[in-house]
Formats: C-alpha cells, sequence, structure tokens
C-alpha cells in the first residue's frame, strides 16, 4: 500500500535532526520551473495570490529568491522533519526510528504544490506554494494542469512494485492533484469523525491530527493489507464497519475534552 499525505504550511527548520539520511526531491526541474515564475511576483502579487498578510508574503519572495536546484544538508531538510502541522504533529516522525522511517520511505507519498511528490526523506528548502494556488505558468493556468498527469503516472509506477492500493490520506485540495483517469490503483479513502451531538462529523483539524496517526500506527504496525488498517486505535478512534465501504473506510471516537 502506498499512503497519501498532504504537506503543512507551517515548516520546522529549527529542530535538530533526527536522522542524517536524506534523498533527493524527484521532481527538481518542475520545481525549478514553478520557482522561475514565482520569481517574477512582487511582494504584493505573491499576497494578493496566496491571500497572505504583507509578512508573510515578504518571507516567501525571500524564499524563492534563496531556492537553488541543489540540496544540501545546509539549505534544506527532509520533508517529513520539515512539515509541521497537524498532520506531521500526529505522525512524530522525529519519535520513529530509522526502520521505521525506512518503511514510511517505502509506503509515504507526500503531495506537494512546488515539489509534485515527496517522499518522507526527500529533502525540501522552505517553500510556501498550495496545490490550490492559481499560479499560471506555461502549461496552464493552475498547479493542477502544471503538473497534469505527472502525480498519477509516478504513483503508477509505485504500486506497480507494490499491491496497487492508494490509501488515500490527503486533503481534497491535494488529491484532486492526481488525475484518477490515469491512475491505475484501488484507492481507500480514510475518513476520521468525532461525535458532536447525537451524530459524528468530521472536525478539520482533528481529522488532519488523524490523517498522521494513522500513518505513524500503520509503519509501527508494518500494516500490509487494507483489512490491516481496520485496527487503528489511536486516541480513540475505531473502526466503524456499519458507515464504511472497501473504498471509504470510516473511523469514530467519541468527542474529546477541550
Amino acid at each position: 500500500m502506498i499512503f497519501l499525505l498532504s504537506p503543512a504550511k507551517a515548516l520546522d527548520f529549527e529542530s535538530p535532526l533526527t536522522t542524517q539520511r536524506a534523498t533527493e526531491p524527484l521532481f527538481v526541474s518542475e520545481a525549478a520551473q514553478l520557482i522561475e515564475v514565482l520569481r517574477t511576483l512582487s511582494p504584493q502579487q505573491v499576497a494578493e495570490l496566496m491571500d497572505l498578510s504583507d509578512t508573510l508574503a515578504a518571507l516567501n519572495v525571500a524564499r524563492y529568491q534563496a531556492w537553488q536546484p541543489v540540496f544540501t544538508p545546509e539549505n534544506s531538510r527532509p520533508a517529513v522533519l520539515a512539515f509541521n502541522g497537524d498532520v506531521y504533529e500526529g505522525l512524530d516522525a522525529r519519535s520513529l526510528s530509522e526502520d521505521d522511517l525506512d518503511w514510511l520511505q517505502a509506503h509515504v507519498c507526500i503531495l506537494s504544490g512546488l515539489y509534485g511528490v515527496l517522499r518522507p526523506l526527500d529533502r525540501i528548502q522552505p517553500y510556501r506554494l498550495e496545490m490550490g494556488t492559481r499560479l499560471a505558468t506555461p502549461r496552464g493556468r493552475n498547479l493542477y494542469q502544471f503538473w497534469g498527469d505527472r502525480i498519477a503516472q509516478y504513483l503508477n509506477e509505485r504500486v506497480a512494485q507494490d499491491d496497487g492500493i492508494v490509501v488515500n490520506l490527503a486533503s481534497e485540495e491535494y488529491f484532486k492533484a492526481v488525475d484518477l483517469a490515469v491512475l491505475r490503483a484501488r484507492v481507500v479513502t480514510c475518513v476520521f469523525e468525532e461525535r458532536r451531538g447525537s451524530g459524528y462529523k468530521i472536525i478539520s483539524f482533528a481529522a488532519k491530527r488523524a490523517r498522521g496517526l494513522m500513518t505513524r500506527w500503520a509503519a509501527l504496525h508494518r500494516a500490509s493489507r487494507v483489512e490491516d488498517l481496520q485496527g487503528f486505535d489511536s486516541e480513540g478512534y475505531r473502526y466503524a464497519p456499519e458507515v464504511s465501504t472497501p473504498e471509504r473506510l470510516v473511523f469514530r471516537r467519541e468527542a474529546r475534552a477541550a
């Protein structure tokens, strides 16, 4: 199984690294093309394009100018240790062993607006470019058109070496970058809900964390079949077979204290 994750807006390039191993990103030439387009934008244009404050826009303009097509320990770090949002707090890769990181490297793909697809140990330089950004390039009016079927083609290569199953733990914004007309895989989506009143609903920040928790659980348990995922029980979640289907696994928990 190949697990898909979204990246995070927040980055951590300060904390000590817990592994010295790293790999090169897969689509450096494509990332360089996007950087060249981004470098033509003023801070005001970046602020408007990405709905950022002036301070964040200026920070990211500086990041685009500093970006290099050569990745070194000084200018980059492994993606799974650089992203710092809810998903990655749930995954907590810093506490995983080298063997666990090897499992992640073999089974996890992180979708990215700038880098297309990242393996967990692929180096990244600081950036912000969400997949839904309407950045016009010679390939089209947005990043979905820029990436086209490249992400799906790469995933086809990965699943052909595995069992043909993609476990979707990415957000809707990022999963849309996978051309399903091209993808030759069975897609299984995991959904995480909490009790609210008399029913259950998806709570955004909790669901993001749960995606990371699921990925961590799969790594620690060396999950190899879709059926294995039904055993996921981190932080109170339980598989809900009564509302699940073979392609949509639902996990529920009671409301958490604030």
